[in-house]
């Protein structure tokens, strides 16, 4: 009789978890899918993280940084504002695709954003090739991650921001530049910092803990509808083996290894989105990036 009475309360456990879970932010969690901590690796940038071909580009908020395979240093851009009409001065989580990064690039002062665009930039050269048609009337007003889906010839991108324009994912034709329109999340995550598409959902992460209480943020994924216009959202992950809570960033996944990829910062505090001083024991901003196995799937 043991066995059986420890399954039952192994499944009772299962059931108390998961509707705990569900309390995050969301109606279910995904239970399924497990994300092992494989292996961790410091960066240059603080924004966002992809990969292609065996190779990984980061972020920062004026920064482009090119790895090989073994997270050596190959190219870097330390001014990749050069070209642009309208002012910027902001990069935030960013895709790659045939060999060319997809920006979500800003002007963003304070916790505000102003004059959005993607940008095309060559994977090589880390240099500006083209920049999608500007859209102010689009409702969005920042830009905080970018991804790219090739099956629906789509790019994505969130806003950070917390107020009703960031309950939806902004939308552009991959080929055109043209707008498409948005996406709504149901229910909607808070101040999202990076966006991904794997496996034909999307995925977003939340800066949703607060650092100074040692709470973890989140991703969440979201099933998007055959309208393509929205989208239910599901808790995936609570980031809680990290090396310090901090402010959650960009991600990316490795389809080819089966591992997800997280960029994360700790170290600094951060106030209206933008570092301000240090919590004890850091006199700078350490910048890592988490890569998981992704077992289950």
């Amino acid at each position: 009789m043991k066995k059986p009475y420890r399954l039952v309360t192994i499944l009772t456990l299962a059931v108390i978890i998961t509707a705990f879970c569900a309390g995050c932010g969301s109606s279910e969690t995904e239970v399924s899918t497990k994300y092992e901590l494989a292996e961790v690796h410091p960066v240059a940038g603080r924004q966002g993280i992809c990969t292609e071909n065996g190779c990984y580009w980061v972020s920062g908020s004026g920064t482009l940084t090119k790895y090989d395979s073994d997270w050596n240093i190959i190219a870097e851009n330390t001014d990749p504002f050069e070209g642009y009409e309208l002012e910027v001065n902001h990069i935030g989580d960013i895709d790659v695709y045939n060999n060319e990064l997809y920006l979500g690039v800003e002007y963003f002062m304070d916790g505000e954003g102003k004059n959005i665009q993607v940008a095309v930039y060559d994977g090589d050269t880390l240099k500006l090739k083209r920049v999608f048609p500007f859209r102010p009337d689009t409702g969005q007003l920042e830009c905080s991650g970018i991804a790219v889906d090739p099956d629906t010839r789509t790019v994505y991108m969130t806003s950070w921001i917390d107020d009703t324009s960031s309950e939806y994912l902004y939308m552009y034709d991959l080929d055109t530049g043209d707008y498409k329109g948005t996406l709504k999340m149901d229910p909607a995550p808070k101040w999202l910092q990076g966006v991904a598409c794997f496996g034909g959902d999307l995925y977003v992460t939340s800066d949703d803990g607060d650092a100074d209480k040692d709470e973890p943020d989140h991703m969440y994924r979201i099933d998007v509808a055959e309208d393509g216009q929205t989208g239910k959202v599901t808790m995936v992950k609570a980031f809680d083996d990290v090396t310090r809570q901090g402010e959650i960033e960009g991600l990316t996944f490795n389809e080819e290894n089966g591992q997800l990829l997280l960029l994360y910062n700790r170290g600094a505090r951060i106030i209206a989105g933008m570092p301000s001083g240090f919590y004890e024991g850091y006199s700078e901003e350490i910048h890592e990036v988490f890569v998981y196995d992704i077992i289950g799937r």
